[in-house]
Formats: structure tokens, C-alpha cells, sequence
């Protein structure tokens, strides 16, 4: 669970590889086909989970810290079998990253997320139920700095409030930063 709010985050694959499908020779592809190969490790995590409480918190953890490797210490290609051993998890899944089997699983999850936000959108998306029991989605948020503490959740809680807005769609400004990722996860 969620402190403040009584949330619990099940975390969803959606690849921009597939997604997108850049062309190989693009210098987009690279990156996002590493990343796709992250995506089938987690859908490999989430099948050997013992239940899917396990695999959503087995699915974080490796998020996590693949995360803070690429986005904290810059390292774009992280090591799978080293992230996975940094979080407790068998690091025999680190195969799974060029195993197709788990794009089926990747799409899956793909279709069900920008089955309720439309295609021309990227990540992160957001799903729940609101407070007309309704399963609705939406991109973003996308912000460059992580609020904390009361403004946190102000921000949720406004976010869910337009969930229930029949009609709403977007909201949008220029971006004139690029992302402040703070520090490092567990660093002092």
C-alpha cells in the first residue's frame, strides 16, 4: 500500500520499442531495445512470482534500481544479472531480456493501458477505477521535479479528481527543464 492514500500500484510493461517502432539504424532504437529487454525481465519476474502481490513487489524492486542505474549514475545499459543480485532476485532471469516469449505478455499489458488513453501517447499511464467504479486512464503525469510530502498529495488527489470528469483529456504546457531526479535512491 500506498502511505496517505489507500492505493496499491500494480506495475504494468508498455515498450516503446513495440510501441514506436523506430527503424534500426534510428538513434532511438538502441535505447529503447535495451529497455524492452528490462520489460521482458520483469514479465519473467511476474510469472515466477509466488502471487501477484510478490510479483508487483519483485517487479518494483527491479524497476527501482534499474531506475536509479540509468537515471542516477548515468549507466544506460545497465548489467540485468547485477540489478536483479542487488535486489535479492534470482539472476538467472536476466536471459529472459532476448526471450520473445514475454513480448506476448508486453503487448498484452501495452493494449490494455492504451486501450483506455489512446495511441498517441507515451509513458507513464495510469489506471484505476474512479469513484464511479468506471476503469479510466490517462498520460502522465509527466513533471520534472518529484513533489513531496503535502504537495504530493495535493497533486494525486487532483489527478484522481479528474478522473471522474466526463470529457476531460489534457493538460499541457511547454517544458522548460529537463528531469531533476534528486538523489539517489538510498544514497545518505
Amino acid at each position: 500500500m500506498v502511505p496517505h492514500r489507500d492505493i496499491e500500484v500494480v506495475w504494468r510493461s508498455i515498450s516503446l520499442l513495440l510501441k514506436n517502432d523506430p527503424p534500426e539504424d534510428s538513434d532511438y532504437y538502441g535505447p529503447v531495445k535495451t529497455t524492452h529487454g528490462h520489460l521482458r525481465v520483469m514479465e519473467a519476474i511476474r510469472a515466477a512470482s509466488d502471487s501477484p502481490s510478490d510479483a508487483n513487489r519483485d517487479v518494483f524492486k527491479l524497476y527501482w534500481e534499474l531506475g536509479s542505474r540509468i537515471h542516477h549514475d548515468s549507466d544506460r545499459t545497465p548489467d540485468l544479472a547485477d540489478a536483479l543480485s542487488a535486489v535479492g532476485l534470482d539472476t538467472s532471469l536476466a536471459a529472459a531480456a532476448d526471450d520473445e516469449q514475454w513480448d506476448v505478455a508486453i503487448q498484452a499489458a501495452m493494449d490494455d493501458g492504451l486501450g483506455l488513453v489512446g495511441n498517441d501517447v507515451g509513458t507513464p499511464i495510469i489506471a484505476m477505477r474512479n469513484s464511479h467504479g468506471e476503469r479510466v486512464g490517462y498520460f502522465g503525469p509527466v513533471i520534472t521535479k518529484i513533489p513531496r510530502g503535502e504537495d504530493a498529495l495535493r497533486m494525486w488527489d487532483a489527478l484522481t479528481t479528474m478522473m471522474d470528469i466526463d470529457g476531460f483529456f489534457e493538460l499541457k504546457k511547454t517544458r522548460t527543464e529537463g528531469p531533476d531526479f534528486g538523489p539517489r535512491p538510498g544514497a545518505a
